[in-house]
């Protein structure tokens, strides 16, 4: 059944982190290094990027934009920013671009509702306009609710106190409503793009050149050997990131890990993206939580497309 929630408000994104990458060879370096095309990204724009290991898994995944030619902001977990930001400065070698944590420089927002559709305005997905001496980024829709992304400079965020409050437990249920996945401490390494959906919901182009782990998300989209999704349910408990999901009256093998989780705002339980073994699906077996006799999972319809051609493969 799909969620009617009324939700409106804005909160402080502390779990989230800003790097910020600059010089004359910044969108160079990054083209270089993540999933999405950011050499051609224009102020006016945001896009969705990942960082892997050269095995294909994610080690990190941002919300970047560009507010000056030579300066982009790349915005991830808070809990994996250091790692994150030593592990790319490890490429820089002669490029001329500087690596830094700035988020004691930037202030992070969620705003969602009436807030976010009058702060943003008649925005697109993924636009970006001025606001507040920073950026204002529209993100997709969740749960019926406009939702954006702000980043101020500290300081000015006098103007967003006048604004409802959001809590940020309601903003965390609303990003996996939303169906794109943000890595965390928890589930780092753990997935290919296109286990996620990642590449389904703007994340991956497969146009651009090289970067690390290139050769293994180009295999996964044209050998379609993608035998892994990532699908919305609902359980009667929260469940935890990195949580392990397995067939009622099958093995006790798992067949798919909790990739993103967050409590219901108005009732008991939580929902959570899991990624989870197609062929799992194509058994028929009811899916539970942390053991084959654990709580159910219920599932819902994402709010786009999932190809699950590769279910009855095995």
């Amino acid at each position: 059944m799909k969620d009617e929630i009324s939700i409106g408000g804005v909160c402080r994104l502390a779990h989230r982190g800003v790097i910020r990458a600059s010089g004359v060879d910044a969108a160079s370096f990054l083209q270089g290094q993540l999933t999405n095309d950011v050499a051609a990204l224009g102020a006016s724009e945001a896009r969705l990027a990942g960082f892997c290991s050269a095995k294909g898994r994610l080690q990190a995944s941002f919300v970047v934009w560009r507010p000056h030619a030579d300066e982009l902001f790349l915005s991830c977990a808070a809990a994996i920013l250091a790692p994150t930001l030593k592990r790319l400065s490890m490429f820089v070698l002669r490029a001329k671009c500087k690596l830094s944590d700035a988020s004691d420089e930037v202030a992070l927002f969620g705003v969602a509702g009436p807030t976010a559709a009058a702060m943003l305005g008649d925005c697109a997905v993924w636009q970006v306009r001025p606001r507040g001496g920073g950026s204002a980024i529209r993100l997709p829709d969740a749960a019926g609710a406009r939702r954006g992304f702000l980043a101020v400079p500290r300081g000015a965020e006098a103007e967003l106190a006048a604004s409802p409050a959001l809590a940020l437990e309601t903003w965390d249920w609303l990003e996996v409503e939303s169906g794109i996945v943000t890595i965390d401490a928890a589930t780092v390494d753990r997935f290919v793009p296109q286990m996620i959906n990642f590449e389904l919901v703007g994340g991956v182009d497969f146009q651009k050149g090289c970067y690390p782990g290139q050769e293994v998300v180009a295999r996964s989209q044209y050998r379609g050997t993608t035998k892994r999704r990532t699908l919305l349910f609902d359980c009667d408990v929260v469940p935890a990131p990195a949580q392990d999901v397995f067939a009622a009256g099958g093995t006790q093998e798992p067949v798919g890990t909790v990739a993103a989780a967050a409590a219901h705002p108005q009732r008991r339980g939580g929902s959570a993206l899991v990624e989870v073994r197609l062929a799992a699906l194509a058994d028929g077996h009811e899916l539970r939580l942390g053991a084959v006799d654990g709580p159910p999972l219920h599932r819902r319809e994402l709010p786009y497309a999932v190809p699950l051609d590769a279910a009855a493969a095995a």
